[in-house]
This record gives structure tokens, sequence and C-alpha cells, in this order.
């Protein structure tokens, strides 16, 4: 079985900063990209951000210049660092991981969000 954990939400003045992590365990062979996406009450869980393997990244505009995600591939840890936090970037945050597992299958696999408030 194999989990995603994030970590590090919680609640920051506007212009703040918040680092979140998300560690994945169980039997991985190797994972792909991981990614960030954010959701609203009553809206689509939209995407903010990328990595692959290789460590080339993408961004969605809304965070371009403000949010950088990297990663420890001998952790399985993908991290987004958010500067300059808006009222507008509150949401729950999840990571997504596309992943080898041991057994040989391809998973598709998120972790179970972390909240994020940013107080104007």
């Amino acid at each position: 079985q194999v989990q995603l954990v994030e970590s590090g939400g919680g609640l920051v003045q506007a212009g703040g900063s918040l680092r979140l992590s998300c560690a994945a365990s169980g039997s991985i062979f190797s994972i792909n990209a991981m990614g960030w996406y954010r959701q609203t009450p009553g809206n689509q869980r939209e995407w903010v951000a990328s990595i692959n393997g290789g460590g080339s990244s993408n961004y969605a505009d809304a965070v371009k210049g403000r949010f950088t995600i990297s990663r420890d591939n001998a952790k399985n840890t993908a991290y987004l660092q958010m500067n300059s936090l808006k009222p507008e970037d509150t949401a729950v945050y999840y990571c997504n991981a596309d992943l080898w597992t041991v057994d040989g299958d391809f998973r598709d696999v998120w972790g179970q969000g972390t909240q994020v408030t940013v107080s104007s």
C-alpha cells in the first residue's frame, strides 16, 4: 500500500510564507511526477504546480513567481514553498504522485489534504 501525507498548512497573514511537505511511503519502486493541487468549497480541484523526476517544474499562472515546487527523491518527498501569500490562496492543498509500486503497478495517489488559510 502507498500513501501520501501532507503537512505544513496553517494560518498566515497576507504577504507571509508557508512550506508544505508531501511524504510518500509504502511499497514504492519509483515516483514519476509529483504535484500540488488546491480546492475551495464548491469549486473543482485546480492544479497548482508539478515537478517530474528530473526536476523540471511547471506552475499555474496564479502562483508563478510566488510558489516553488521541489522534491527530494531520496526521501520520496515533495515540497511547496509559498511566498507572498494572498487571501485567494486560501484552500485545501492536496499532493499527488504518479508512481510505480514494487509489484509493478502504476498508481495515481492523492494525499488527504492540508488547509492553508491566508488572512487579509
